[in-house]
């Protein structure tokens, strides 16, 4: 049987007087439906049911294609025979698992836009997020509906509410109540017609560089993203995914791959216990793993530290995203899985994603030596449909294409990008569009935020975000390159080039984070360390001016989403507050 499966657009349906079942227009849940028809006994989703037994094996709630389909189906018809209506904003607060994604089907089913917020964000910016999403209801888990309904004066329009559990004193609809009017509706119901054009989303950053943002999807740009993942990742119907970033598991669903749901909590993927990884992997003989580069980093060094051989030998494709991975944990990550196996890190953005991907070996082999001389951060080549330029660095809005100056490769510059995956607009936080969007004709390009140059392979080297380079004077220090100086030295787990004062006259200050076990350190250690790096800083061109080094010693603030991306907002709010570590 083919692995690749028709888009819905090419499913027949001649007789409009026959309800339909599949969504069979532009609806990106068509995938679903198309995968369940194929297989529908498959499993689609397993997630730990109990705690691990002495063996290492333990009980699995199993969720096959069909049923996966099949709930979300009745969750569609109920919603539209309860009174929702396509292109209603349905903001969704439930923790991730089998009931998530079948929710999120359901909605786009009923044609109606999921509002996603990371929970992780803090309860401050997530209620800002969601009122300023105006959304026309919630699905939520008991707590979240009790906030909500203290908070109802931020939501105004929220009236279609339903609660995923017992519903108490807010009104509204249980989950249960919503499917059962579907099931009733035994299919004569049809779900609306969906064209790729039309909104399937609004998805907010994680406001690591500047307020949160609501991102707009359309249901097209769900197809290009699926396309271009399976196509350039060769992922295959059948294959089984350990999915460490809870998102990943929708991507799954609509290539008929199994998602299994380890045990951890995927706010914090850096605390993960690599042992129940192992056991999951074994259990089901995964092949494929989706994670972040301080997963994998923790992964490495649990390895490490009990000298384990191999312990995940039926792993063949590795995704790791939201940071690069250093060519030293990609070298002992492949000791760890199939000797076969690519360990691929794709780079993008909430607004555009997928754009580039490397894998492990150019890394080893190339780049990562050269990363660490500074030059940057590969992260590969575009994906099919990507264009990219750099363009000279502005901090200000940028509307049309013609304000813009091109630069010739292997000088660094702000990144741009267009493409059948590339958002068009903000939401939420419109007034950032002018920021980030730039007219060309019918096309919409986005600036990423990103500096770094193009090589004579057309490969994007990444130098950090522009809001985090440091300009003193005429210089200006870009973070990646200088960090890597400092991450050089054995004893440094990873470091964060912040400014002293304001542009254009800051001071650039380097801020380390020692490996685990180097900390606490004692303060003659603290001196001796601080020394070795200005002298090592006093050796590169990149580095010299470097007179400042804090040594921190806990671990640095980092993203919610990755626990990858570090905070230097917060960094530099804290020396300049006269507040060194």
């Amino acid at each position: 049987m083919s692995d690749s499966f028709p888009g819905p657009e090419d499913q027949a349906d001649n007789d409009t007087n026959t309800p339909r079942r599949l969504p069979v227009d532009g609806n990106v849940a068509g995938r679903l439906s198309m995968v369940a028809s194929l297989a529908p006994g498959a499993i689609a989703i397993a997630e730990p049911d109990g705690p691990p037994q002495p063996d290492g094996l333990r009980s699995y709630s199993l969720t096959t294609f069909g049923s996966l389909d099949q709930r979300s189906d009745d969750i569609a018809r109920g919603l539209i025979a309860w009174g929702v209506q396509p292109g209603m904003r349905l903001a969704m607060l439930v923790p991730f698992g089998a009931g998530f994604i079948e929710l999120v089907f359901a909605l786009m089913k009923a044609g109606v836009v999921t509002v996603l917020v990371d929970p992780g964000m803090g309860r401050k910016h997530l209620i800002r997020c969601l009122s300023a999403a105006e959304p026309d209801g919630f699905i939520g888990i008991p707590k979240a509906q009790a906030v909500r309904s203290v908070l109802r004066r931020r939501f105004p329009k929220a009236k279609w509410n339903v609660t995923v559990g017992r519903r108490l004193f807010w009104g509204g609809k249980t989950l249960s109540q919503i499917a059962d009017m579907g099931k009733a509706q035994q299919e004569s119901l049809p779900f609306p017609r969906v064209n790729r054009v039309d909104d399937a989303a609004v998805i907010f950053t994680t406001g690591s560089t500047g307020p949160p943002k609501g991102v707009l999807y359309t249901h097209g740009i769900f197809h290009a993203q699926i396309d271009r993942i399976r196509e350039r990742y060769d992922i295959h119907r059948g294959s089984r995914d350990l999915a460490c970033f809870p998102l990943f598991g929708l991507f799954d669903a609509v290539m008929g791959v199994t998602t299994i749901i380890p045990d951890m909590d995927p706010t914090q993927p850096a605390a993960v216990n690599p042992e129940r990884l192992i056991e999951a992997a074994a259990q089901w003989e995964i092949d494929q793993a989706f994670g972040s580069p301080a997963l994998w980093n923790t992964v490495v060094r649990w390895a490490d530290a009990r000298n384990t051989t191999r312990p995940f030998p039926t792993l063949k494709r590795i995704l790791s995203a939201g940071a690069p991975v250093p060519a030293d944990t990609l070298v002992k990550l492949r000791e760890l899985v199939h000797p076969e196996a690519n360990i691929m890190t794709p780079y993008g953005a909430t607004e555009a994603l997928p754009v580039a991907s490397i894998e492990s070996r150019e890394v080893i082999a190339e780049t990562g030596p050269a990363s660490l001389k500074g030059k940057g951060t590969c992260v590969g080549t575009r994906f099919e449909g990507v264009a990219w330029r750099i363009i000279e660095i502005n901090d200000g809005p940028v509307t049309d294409i013609r304000e813009t100056t091109e630069l010739e490769r292997g000088k660094i510059g702000e990144l741009m990008v267009t493409g059948p995956m590339v958002t068009e607009k903000y939401v939420v936080r419109s007034d950032q569009n002018s920021l980030h969007k730039v007219a060309d004709g019918k096309r919409t390009w986005h600036r990423m935020g990103d500096v770094g140059y193009l090589d004579a392979r057309d490969r994007f080297w990444f130098c950090g975000r522009k809001a985090h380079r440091v300009t003193s004077g005429k210089r200006t220090l870009f973070t990646v390159p200088c960090e890597a100086i400092f991450n050089a030295h054995p004893a440094i787990y990873r470091s964060a080039l912040v400014p002293r004062g304001k542009r254009p006259n800051q001071q650039p200050v380097m801020i380390v984070e020692p490996h685990a076990d180097q900390m606490p350190i004692s303060a003659e250690t603290r001196d001796h360390l601080r020394n070795e790096l200005l002298e090592l800083a006093s050796r590169n061109p990149l580095t010299r001016k470097i007179t400042e080094v804090i040594i921190w010693d806990k671990p640095l603030p980092v993203d919610i989403r990755h626990n990858s991306k570090i905070f230097r907002e917060t960094l530099a709010e804290h020396i300049n507050n006269d507040n060194p570590q």
